[in-house]
């Protein structure tokens, strides 16, 4: 990601990544108030993470994997919002964008194992069996069912950061989380977009504004080998990993909405145009002999 030099950037280590924030530089006067802006941000990416891990037993997640199928459980607003865009997106998807796959991430070593407290899992149930109620009360509809957030959670994230900071009165900046990223404002930024099957390359910059962009792919160690491994990308139809797409970019008005339809161009690939079109996004796919396709929409800067 390219930085201006006269912007105040700082990152700290959460949801298994690091997450930067980028704003204009403010005048001296206004550096107190800018940092604690910048406070907010990451203080809604912490809560998001406490809220939706997989791993903290004290999450809502896991209180849902534990105690959903025998009663409601009441959980926190931000949370019963992912979950309900979760199931939109089931639906819309067709079932190709499932949260509740995580058993079978468990299966393939891609989630740790499950808390022995929980109810035993089974890969049968779908996103179907969760029961959205009043209050912020969650039901699960099956003792199997299990759910993981990972794949909608970082871009909802980052667009809470993004509102945190527009709710401090700052009129531009950026949010990134591990490739994850929003944008905000007036002020165009050039982002460098990651070649998937090899992530010492990049394919070369793209320019967002007032946009959201996030990619999936295959897994590295950036601190570790460059060598690229397996995607946690799974196919619910055919319980497998998917590898006919190398990576996905996906743009789209908020980042939740783009975090969590790389999963679907992932296994979908072009055939997920028309909903990518429903949600004013576009997508750009590498396939696993180097090629590169984008949807209609791409181009346009707003994805719009």
């Amino acid at each position: 990601m390219a930085t201006a030099p006269d912007s105040l950037r700082r990152a700290r280590p959460l949801l298994g990544t690091f997450v930067e924030i980028v704003v204009p530089r403010p005048a001296r006067r206004a550096l107190c108030d800018t940092e604690a802006a910048i406070a907010a941000a990451f203080g809604a990416v912490e809560k998001v993470h406490r809220l939706m891990s997989f791993h903290d037993p004290a999450s809502d997640v896991s209180r849902l994997n534990r105690e959903a199928a025998a009663r409601a459980v009441t959980v926190d607003a931000w949370t019963w919002r992912v979950l309900a865009a979760a199931v939109d997106l089931h639906r819309r998807s067709n079932g190709l964008f499932d949260i509740a796959v995580a058993p079978l991430l468990q299966r393939l070593g891609l989630l740790p194992d499950p808390d022995p407290r929980a109810p035993a899992a089974s890969e049968a149930p779908t996103l179907d069996a969760v029961e959205l109620r009043s209050g912020h009360r969650v039901r699960f509809r099956h003792p199997g069912l299990r759910i993981d957030l990972g794949g909608i959670a970082k871009g909802f994230a980052v667009d809470r950061a993004v509102e945190a900071l527009r709710n401090a009165g700052l009129t531009g900046g950026l949010v990134n989380a591990g490739g994850d990223l929003a944008a905000f404002g007036p002020a165009p930024h050039a982002v460098h977009i990651r070649d998937p099957r090899d992530p010492r390359r990049t394919m070369g910059p793209i320019t967002i504004i007032d946009e959201a962009l996030a990619t999936s792919g295959g897994r590295f160690d950036p601190f570790g080998s460059a060598n690229v491994i397996d995607p946690a990308v799974v196919d619910p139809r055919t319980r497998e990993i998917v590898h006919a797409v190398a990576g996905v970019t996906v743009r789209a008005p908020s980042c939740l909405v783009a975090d969590a339809l790389t999963k679907v161009v992932m296994i979908a690939g072009e055939a997920a145009s028309p909903l990518l079109d429903h949600f004013h996004a576009s997508a750009l796919l590498v396939q696993q002999d180097g090629g590169v396709r984008v949807t209609p929409a791409w181009q346009d800067r707003r994805a719009a």
